[in-house]
């Protein structure tokens, strides 16, 4: 019986699928399904596909569509308790999905996993150890190069980083799935955020190991989409799960961090696409639908507000 269909949102990454699409295939004790979905590709990733790879369903946009919508159309047409978001510039150990499933499988409430991230190219740091929140609006990758000889501990974590995390798929519904809106970045922790509110967690699991090419996709870590797009990102995240109340008395934590960001990106010469992001962010408020606040889940918004407090002072 199929358990897990794998997701895998592709755009550009002909160099990259061979590796991660073998690395699928030796995974042990586990039967999987695998959707790749090609936003709108220039290089030859589709007839590559097409050739090598014919048993996957294979779903074709005309056009950059974005991470959300992409893995959206691939939940969509998938029907397996878990789906495994994954990113095409990875590559798995064989026990990866399966240390995966043994890890969610732990309890009911557990709404999603983050795998261990490790540099390809440096195999003795991490790359991701899950996601973190904060109050001051600033998210960030736990372990981001330190050493692999840490994080060998399941945990929980704010959010599972989407480039390689198992979920439930019957809750990803349940959820509303990712947010369109936000097109790239960020998407999983607002999804993991709506998690949260409704009595969800995510956890890391330090056995299913993912080597990936850091920001092989967009180029390079400070770039300008990505700036900008993050930046309007971050304006959505807290608007959208935050009660009018929770948004108020975290106002002045959240601007200290815009400031302090965009002061940051001032130095290295990028204020200017920060700034443009912001505004952005502000300017299309009214197209974010606010995550329904109900009376039940009051306590929930505490002990996450607790979360993003206790975050500022584990922050890397």
């Amino acid at each position: 019986m199929t358990l897990v269909t794998v997701i895998i949102p592709n755009y550009n990454g002909r160099k990259y699928l061979e590796e991660c699409l073998n690395t699928l295939k030796l995974q042990e004790e586990v039967e999987t399904e695998v959707i790749i979905i090609d936003n709108g590709s220039t290089d030859d990733s589709v007839s590559f596909i097409k050739d090598k790879y014919p048993e996957h369903l294979l779903i074709e946009n005309q056009e950059n569509q974005g991470f959300s919508q992409a893995v959206n159309q691939g939940i969509k047409a998938s029907d397996t308790e878990y789906v495994f978001l994954l990113n095409n510039d990875t590559a798995l150990e064989p026990d990866c999905i399966r240390n995966l499933l043994d890890c969610i499988r732990r309890d009911d409430y557990i709404f999603a996993v983050s795998s261990r991230m490790v540099r390809y190219k440096e195999r003795d740091k991490m790359d991701d150890a899950g996601d973190e929140y904060t109050v001051l609006g600033w998210t960030y990758k736990v372990g981001d190069g330190q050493s692999t000889s840490r994080y060998k501990e399941i945990r929980d974590v704010f959010s599972a980083c989407a480039g390689a995390a198992l979920y439930r798929r019957d809750i990803l519904h349940k959820l509303g799935l990712f947010d369109e809106k936000f097109f790239a970045y960020l998407e999983d922790v607002d999804i993991s955020y709506r998690a949260r509110i409704n009595g969800y967690i995510s956890i890391y699991c330090p056995g299913a190991v993912v080597y990936h090419h850091t920001s092989s996709t967009t180029g390079s870590r400070y770039n300008v989409w990505k700036i900008k797009l993050s930046a309007r990102n971050n304006i959505y995240l807290a608007y959208k799960n935050m009660p009018w109340p929770q948004l108020l008395v975290n106002s002045p934590f959240l601007l200290l961090g815009f400031l302090i960001k965009y002061i940051f990106f001032i130095k290295r010469g990028q204020g200017k696409h920060y700034r443009e992001g912001l505004v952005e962010g502000m300017r299309t408020l009214h197209k974010v639908e606010k995550t329904a606040y109900r009376s039940e889940n009051r306590g929930r918004y505490f002990k996450i507000e607790y979360q993003l407090l206790r975050n500022i002072f584990k922050f890397p």
